[in-house]
């Protein structure tokens, strides 16, 4: 479990994304719900793509963390390989016929092949992993720091890196990372937020709230934060959901906020 934040410093956290949001730019989006489907509320979900029509999620705490197929309909999972204590399970994608997964502290990452599961390799990293997406031919992963690293999948070595801001802030905790349509969305850590990240200049040109969308009567609201989200690139879909939430939902942004 990632160390939690004093409330007063969570707020003073928050403030600059509350405030930045009420301004011109960047713009605050409420999405809408399209469809409503099971999750485990087990999982401590720490990433989440769609590849061919097909779900995945990596879970994470140590003896539970986990790489797995889900079937959307009903939530269950089609397919799994766990990760070993003392990993702690974090974000994870795919790029042709691998999965790639990150680890917490232990600053090691693992290559999958995507059918069967099988663990291909592993590789180091310095520091944290939090969130891994892809742009198609680079890993991205985030650290929890206001800085995206770029890696090459092949030699899993960093090219590049990319600072976050918003409205020229730095923006902490980037957790969960998704590619969506040519831009980077980050959930940020114990927040409702979603960022909209441009690629080219680390820019946060939306955000979007998800705090309709919390369940009510979570088991652990503290842990149980806003965190997963997968894009169907063959059709545009979104999905979003959180950890330990029973409910993973299909979203769109309203036509006049896109």
């Amino acid at each position: 479990m990632k160390p939690l934040l004093p409330l007063a410093l969570l707020a003073w956290l928050s403030t600059p994304l509350i405030a930045c949001a009420q301004s011109a730019s960047p713009q605050l989006q409420q999405p809408e719900i399209v469809a409503t489907y099971p999750h485990d509320a087990a999982a401590f979900t720490q990433g989440l793509f769609i590849h061919d029509g097909a779900l995945f999620e990596s879970t994470g705490q140590v003896g539970d963390s986990n790489l797995r197929r889900v079937d959307l309909e009903t939530g269950g999972v089609l397919q799994q390989v766990n990760i070993n204590p003392p990993i702690f399970g974090e974000g994870s994608t795919r790029i042709g016929d691998r999965i790639f997964m990150l680890s917490w502290v232990s600053e090691t990452g693992f290559v999958f092949d995507a059918s069967t599961f099988e663990l291909l390799d592993q590789f180091t990293y310095p520091g944290e992993g939090w969130g891994l997406t892809t742009d198609g031919t680079r890993l991205i992963l985030s650290d929890g720091s206001p800085q995206l690293r770029f890696l090459n999948p092949e030699t899993r070595e960093q090219t590049d890196t990319l600072d976050v801001t918003i409205n020229g802030r730095p923006v902490r905790r980037i957790n969960e990372l998704e590619w969506v349509d040519g831009e980077i969305w980050a959930n940020i850590w114990q927040t409702s937020t979603i960022v909209r990240i441009d690629p080219q200049t680390g820019n946060v040109t939306g955000l979007i709230d998800l705090t309709a969308l919390i369940p009510a009567n979570l088991d652990d609201p503290r842990d149980a934060v806003a965190n997963g989200i997968a894009w169907n690139s063959e059709t545009g879909q979104i999905y979003v959901t959180g950890k330990l939430w029973p409910a993973l939902y299909e979203i769109r942004l309203p036509a006049n906020d896109e």
